[in-house]
């Protein structure tokens, strides 16, 4: 018999069943639970039964309610709160936090013409103010004054004094130097180093004549326009021990004040 005819009388090789293959497939796992999709946050209900409170509370002296913060900007997330400025006749000064649903409200109650006077030296209301979103007026208020602060917004931020300058050195100065003396109690220190860089981003925006941005928004504004402070600020934060926390501190310290002089010696 020829090799030909040899491999013709071999059995054709066995090809598997459908059954077969899906037998050595291994089971596929159940999908793990998904998270809940964010539910949609509703912020037309929410203002509406947050005017309706804010407007039964104070009758008629409530001149206008404007919205301010992320709200205003369209950014909320699901863990944003809401802001709103409740102007009102005379000079009374308060706030309070409600909630509707799942949402917390904080309504600052403020004299209108007071915040109007306090847009020209105040530095953080014409920011605040001049992408408000008016949800309530009587005559135009809250149109008006959101106005002024577009306006007011457009110059320049107010001038720093050299008292005030000195002044803000000291205060970053001596949180830090509260910081240093207190290395033996870590979560003190810590906390001491909260209000030392809170006070020197502000007092960055002081003395370079910026108008405050909102707090989520400082780092990124002074990393782009001073790289140096902004890997300086970067490296505090993260820094890996108290310690090199607080020698970055006094680095900083020196970068944003090297112009400022120390109070006046008087022994």
């Amino acid at each position: 018999m020829d090799e030909n005819s040899s491999q013709s009388s071999e059995a054709p090789p066995h090809v598997p069943s459908r059954e077969e293959l899906n037998a050595e497939l291994l089971e596929v796992p159940p999908l793990p639970d998904q998270p809940n999709p964010l539910v949609p946050l509703e912020l037309d209900h929410i203002l509406t039964v947050a005017i309706g409170y804010v407007r039964g509370r104070r009758g008629g002296d409530l001149l206008a309610i404007i919205l301010v913060g992320s709200g205003a900007r369209r950014s909320l997330t699901p863990n944003s709160d809401l802001d709103l400025i409740a102007l009102v006749a005379g000079q009374d000064e308060w706030h309070e936090i409600v909630r509707v649903a799942d949402r917390l409200i904080e309504i600052r109650y403020r004299g209108h013409k007071a915040v109007e006077e306090e847009l020209e030296y105040v530095a953080r209301l014409p920011p605040l103010l001049r992408k408000g979103r008016v949800l309530f007026e009587h005559e135009a208020v809250g149109s008006k004054l959101v106005e002024k602060a577009q306006q007011r917004f457009r110059q320049s931020p107010p001038r720093v004094s050299l008292n005030e300058k000195i002044r803000l050195k000291a205060d970053c100065l001596h949180w830090l130097g509260k910081a240093e003396d207190l290395l033996n109690q870590p979560a003190t220190a810590q906390y001491l180093l909260g209000h030392f860089s809170e006070n020197l981003l502000d007092a960055t925006f002081r003395l370079r004549g910026y108008w405050l941005t909102s707090p989520a928004d400082m780092l990124n504004f002074l990393s782009a326009r001073d790289p140096a402070l902004g890997d300086l600020l970067h490296a505090f934060m993260t820094a890996p021990t108290l310690p090199d926390r607080i020698n970055l501190g006094r680095k900083l310290a020196d970068h944003v004040f090297r112009d400022v002089p120390n109070p006046a010696r008087v022994d």
